[in-house]
């Protein structure tokens, strides 16, 4: 269950400039989905793609992601018979399941329309999660509380709905991020930990960079063969990967998935999120074992670097 609100920002008192010009805008969601399912839906780059666009009309083009304190996400939002809107994102702070700090600048052609700054602060349990988004928005081309008013709102929607139907699993593997990168990015090591305990894969095409593709079977215990297909999209050397979930070669997408590696006192922290099609395929999904089976495939990943 999702409640939303938002909180008008009236102009702040003793802005200089026309009327308008400067406002703060608040926004609330309640999401059914714990603090750091939330956190990976609002800051990882494919999770943000997912539910930018605010309408089926809208399509927003990503050129650079980069989510780290000093990073950049630069994307381009289009709309047919309008200007393009560039939009320039720098992360100033993130404090992962708790609170992040950026800046935006929208731009259309040569001309800023607009300076933000956007804080979010994010609370809650395993059971649910709260975000408070508060932006201090300055208009320089015309009034743009309205349009930030209607584009945070349906984006915000956008993020709950994504949250809410994401798959989370994290571990942190106790070997240098260079060999657990090396292990994934290595077309014939990565066939042999990838599934869960019991399941091996036979493959039949791999290409691991950025537009290439693995199709291959997995194969279960008792002979049951599942036949999948990753098509990878971004390959952030030793930081992320972004790919999608095909059932089958060619086969209907059924998620968009990234994974990501983080130091942490000289092992490494492996995120792997998985954003389904529908909420109804997540709860399938999890209702089979997805979680207990995807932590198994994490720690075959573990086995194989750290061998004994």
């Amino acid at each position: 269950m999702r409640q939303s609100s938002a909180a008008d920002g009236a102009p702040l008192a003793g802005a200089v400039g026309k009327e308008g010009r400067f406002a703060t805008l608040t926004f609330e969601r309640d999401v059914a989905a714990s603090p750091s399912v939330l956190w990976q839906a609002w800051t990882a780059p494919a999770a943000r793609a997912v539910w930018a666009a605010p309408s089926p009309s809208v399509t927003v083009e990503f050129l650079e992601a980069d989510t780290r304190i000093g990073g950049r996400e630069v994307s381009l939002c289009k709309v047919e018979g309008a200007p393009e809107i560039r939009c320039e994102i720098g992360w100033l702070e993130l404090r992962p399941e708790a609170c992040s700090v950026n800046y935006e600048v929208l731009s259309s052609g040569d001309v800023k329309q607009s300076v933000a700054l956007v804080t979010a602060n994010v609370s809650g349990t395993q059971e649910g999660s709260r975000l408070v988004l508060t932006v201090q928005l300055s208009s320089l081309a015309e009034d743009m509380a309205p349009g930030y008013r209607e584009g945070f709102g349906v984006g915000l929607d956008n993020l709950a709905d994504t949250a809410e139907r994401t798959l989370l699993l994290q571990r942190v593997i106790q070997a240098p991020r260079s060999i657990v990168w090396g292990a994934w990015m290595n077309a014939e090591t990565l066939p042999q930990w990838w599934g869960p305990e019991g399941f091996s894969c036979q493959t039949k095409r791999i290409d691991l960079r950025a537009g290439g593709e693995w199709v291959f079977d997995m194969i279960g215990p008792d002979g049951t063969v599942f036949p999948n297909h990753h098509r990878y999209h971004e390959i952030r050397p030793e930081g992320r990967i972004g790919y999608a979930l095909h059932w089958g070669e060619n086969g209907p997408k059924h998620a968009d998935a990234w994974a990501s590696f983080e130091d942490e006192d000289g092992a490494t922290k492996v995120t792997l999120g998985m954003v389904f099609s529908t909420s109804a395929e997540c709860r399938e999904a999890k209702g089979f074992g997805a979680v207990e089976l995807g932590l198994q495939t994490l720690g075959k990943l573990e086995a194989f670097v750290t061998p004994r």
